[in-house]
């Protein structure tokens, strides 16, 4: 059993975290808004795939197959996250956060992310010209953490995809030293067969770490009538309290960018001060800091691993509207984590290989002590799990 003391040395050990950030999802389906900012003057032509055979995964268990059996390859050998979303042509794209590379690479054995592409009989890690991560760092000490991605067809035959980011900044030279700075996205155009062209990178407003506010790009949904609900998550003051308490904003798509512009949920209606808005789950035995929440046949689901990286458990959240009250069910996975490896970001994929009453989620897998990763890349990889709905 792990000891409060456990706890807290694994917790000064692992802090990492990541915030997913839905709202580009949005972005994406209307157009990719104007008021974005593009930081790349246009696509990169002489990035490569490097392909190799792949049968593409029919169930969940030939997901979990194809990642626990594929060999490290040029490029990637493991890496957390795992978020994916699929192309006109009938490929499947798929995100990572800090990846690690083979030693036999050559350059940097660790770069903040990196991308598959896979289709009925290839895979292959993309690569950028400069041979580094798939989108590059903003400077030496700021980088990109993938931590979902959505896509929709160009009319043309290929695809749009933009993949939601945190950005980073290295604090020291260590894996855990790190500090996040804000949200930020990327857009890929994928012609059909092709690919993927890096178009542009977008940090979405100014650095500002902050951690006694909400971090309100935890998780997002955009509702049929064009609201944007918005969650975010805040860690808690008390001693011995691991969970994350989750708040709620909305706004609609044109005031994405102008949080002064959204309302906040202060327990009973909409108001302006985004000081007032109350938790509509506590930290106690809370979420974590990224976390999915999705509706569903009228029933709203937020799906978290309770207490951050010191939980054990998956846990359900469901109300019977976007503010609550969200009331948590049984655990449907234990997902403990332990001196030497930890489990964090699960995440819903309410659109992959959908079933009535039930819903595919996965979870990241890492060492506490990195140093083992190379020996065994394989303790880097998510896991995936169909759990039943409430």
């Amino acid at each position: 059993m792990t000891t409060r003391a456990d706890r807290r040395r694994i917790l000064r050990r692992v802090t990492k975290v990541t915030a997913a950030f839905m709202v580009i999802v949005v972005l994406l389906i209307l157009g990719f808004a104007g008021w974005l900012k593009s930081r790349n003057d246009g696509p990169d032509p002489v990035a490569s795939v490097e392909c190799e055979p792949f049968e593409r995964p029919r169930t969940v268990e030939d997901i979990n197959d194809f990642i626990d059996t594929q060999r490290p390859a040029p490029g990637w050998a493991g890496g957390d996250v795992g978020a994916s979303t699929a192309l006109a042509d009938g490929r499947s794209f798929w995100v990572f956060g800090d990846t690690l590379r083979p030693s036999t690479d050559g350059g940097p054995t660790m770069v903040r992310n990196s991308i598959l592409i896979m289709g009925d009989d290839c895979a292959g890690v993309y690569r950028p010209a400069d041979g580094l991560a798939a989108i590059p760092d903003r400077d030496g000490e700021v980088g990109y953490w993938p931590t979902t991605v959505d896509s929709a067809p160009d009319g043309e035959g290929g695809t749009r995809v933009v993949v939601g980011l945190t950005r980073v900044k290295a604090v020291g030279d260590g894996a855990w030293d790190f500090q996040e700075l804000g949200a930020s996205a990327a857009r890929f155009q994928v012609p059909a067969g092709g690919v993927p062209q890096l178009v542009e990178v977008f940090d979405i407003g100014p650095d500002e770490p902050d951690p006694s506010k909400p971090l309100w790009s935890a998780a997002a949904y955009l509702a049929d009538d064009g609201t944007v609900h918005l969650y975010g998550t805040r860690r808690s003051e008390e001693d011995l309290v691991f969970g994350y308490s989750l708040h709620a904003a909305r706004t609609t798509v044109p005031d994405l960018a102008h949080p002064e512009r959204w309302e906040y949920w202060d327990g009973t209606t909409w108001v302006k001060e985004e000081s007032e808005a109350v938790a509509v789950i506590e930290a106690e035995k809370g979420v974590s800091r990224a976390l999915s929440v999705f509706e569903r046949d009228g029933t709203w689901y937020a799906v978290s691993k309770q207490e951050e990286f010191l939980g054990s458990e998956m846990v359900i959240w469901t109300s019977p509207t976007p503010t609550g009250p969200f009331t948590a069910t049984g655990p449907v996975a234990s997902l403990p984590s332990d001196d030497e490896v930890v489990t964090y970001m699960a995440l819903a994929h309410p659109e992959l290989l959908p079933e009535k009453g039930s819903v595919v989620v996965s979870w990241s897998v890492n060492a506490v002590d990195p140093t083992t990763l190379q020996s065994d890349p394989k303790l880097y990889r998510p896991e995936f799990r169909r759990v039943p709905l409430p």
